[in-house]
């Protein structure tokens, strides 16, 4: 829930694994698996004697924290990791304990927050709570997927009766918001949850069932920037006393990660390079070259190849490959002459993260990976390191475009209301209906592999 509603707000966690592939039920089995003897891959989060690798942590967000001095940052963090053992005159025990390998909260003190953070992971982990109660897990910092009681009155209409698991701090509407079944078990029984985090994409399955499929988690600290690329898992207080266990996370690697992201939602889409030659495509082919399964342009050459196809509204998934400070372009709606950046509806920049540090240049936000070039600025952050593939999906429709890097959105931008243009040079090629998809060379040897385009 957000503050409108809680006493306490949340915070959050971090990754996602290859999970996703293991079949439909989301079942993964923790029979024998005791609190610090995790599944195969797996890594115990929770020792199950006392609070080791935890810190304590707040509704608070973790780029602002990270941002802090470090002076400032650690008498936070301590004071927040006070808080977790601060005892309960009611009780007689700290709010946060370890009995009888479960960790134990009271609904009170500050957040449970792993002192590492995680970028791409799997989660495991049992809960068990009492009635009323009120809680969730904080993923990268973020919250949150929900945990609360389904059999409440709601007269607020906050969606307690759609069950637990939900993405609550996503907009009204927005996929994953709520559960896509009802899936908790009864007061007094053990719920199990299965989380995969890739990018911002998270899917989440409470007792074996799916509740939520691949949805980008909002990032509720500002919704227009992208969730963190890593941050810690939290485990909220929220008033009523929880008890977790099996607290269990596996860290995703980027091919596998890429596996994912590839995996889900791939029906329509067809594959415009064979991996083998550009048959299908025009342009100077001449500066390129195959390599290994993908399309390479030579160094010291480039200009613009393309579809011989043209597409109007579309959606194109490709992996790509940057040197150091690399440079090419995606071609976008480009009508087969000129500079696609200008006379296409964009060249969609595809750029060396480190490209300033490499080149010793300094760039305008418009011209970073994944922006529009000279129009719109992506966020930055999510590229891998040059040398390593990286998954992209770019979504046309109309005069929107979406760009999303291994998993996080970093575009969202509608092109006909851009009215500011980098150095005051018009793009007159923006308000393009259809055209040619292609790459666009700037003489560095970038690579591309497993290009497809769905229509829309």
């Amino acid at each position: 829930m957000n503050h409108l509603f809680s006493r306490r707000a949340w915070i959050g966690v971090a990754t996602v694994g290859a999970a996703f592939l293991l079949g439909s039920t989301g079942c993964v089995s923790l029979n024998g698996a005791g609190a610090s003897n995790p599944p195969a891959g797996f890594t115990a989060l929770f020792n199950g004697t006392d609070l080791s690798g935890w810190v304590g942590g707040d509704t608070h967000d973790y780029r602002k924290l990270m941002a802090m001095p470090q002076a400032e940052r650690d008498a936070l963090l301590g004071k927040w990791t006070a808080s977790m053992t601060e005892v309960n005159p009611k009780t007689g025990k700290p709010h946060w304990y370890a009995e009888n390998g479960e960790l134990v909260n009271d609904g009170f003190g500050a957040y449970a927050s792993t002192a590492k953070a995680y970028g791409d992971f799997e989660l495991l982990v049992e809960y068990k709570t009492v009635p009323r109660a009120d809680s969730g897990i904080y993923l990268r910092g973020v919250p949150q997927v929900q945990i609360w009681d389904s059999t409440e009155p709601d007269p607020q209409n906050l969606g307690r009766g759609k069950g637990s698991g939900g993405l609550w701090n996503n907009s009204p509407g927005a996929p994953g918001k709520d559960p896509l079944v009802l899936a908790d078990k009864p007061f007094g029984q053990w719920n199990q949850f299965r989380i995969l985090m890739v990018g911002a994409r998270v899917s989440v399955w409470l007792n074996g069932k799916m509740v939520v499929d691949h949805a980008l988690l909002e990032n509720y600290y500002d919704r227009k920037t992208p969730v963190p690329a890593t941050g810690p898992i939290r485990l909220q207080t929220h008033g009523g006393e929880i008890r977790w266990r099996k607290v269990f996370v596996r860290e995703i690697g980027a091919e596998e990660a890429t596996r994912i992201l590839s995996s889900k939602s791939n029906a329509g889409f067809t594959p415009v390079f064979n991996g083998k030659n550009l048959d299908g495509w025009t342009g100077p082919l001449d500066n390129y070259e195959i390599v290994d399964g993908a399309v390479r342009c030579k160094a010291h050459k480039g200009g613009t190849i393309y579809t011989k196809e043209q597409y109007a509204d579309f959606s194109a998934r490709l992996e790509f490959m940057l040197p150091p400070g690399g440079n090419n372009g995606l071609a976008i709606r480009y009508p087969g002459q000129g500079d696609t950046a200008y006379v296409g509806m964009c060249e969609l920049q595809v750029l060396d993260e480190k490209y300033e540090e490499v080149t010793k240049s300094k760039l305008d936000p418009r011209q970073v990976h994944g922006s529009a070039y000279g129009m719109a600025a992506a966020a930055r952050g999510y590229q891998r390191p040059a040398g390593a593939w990286n998954f992209q999906e770019v979504t046309v429709k109309g005069s929107r475009i979406q760009v999303e890097l291994n998993g996080t959105r970093i575009l969202d931008a509608d092109l006909s209301t851009v009215k500011d243009f980098m150095a005051n040079s018009p793009h007159p090629g923006k308000d393009r209906a259809s055209g040619h998809f292609g790459f666009a060379g700037h003489s560095d040897p970038v690579s591309f592999r497993n290009v497809l385009i769905k229509r829309l």
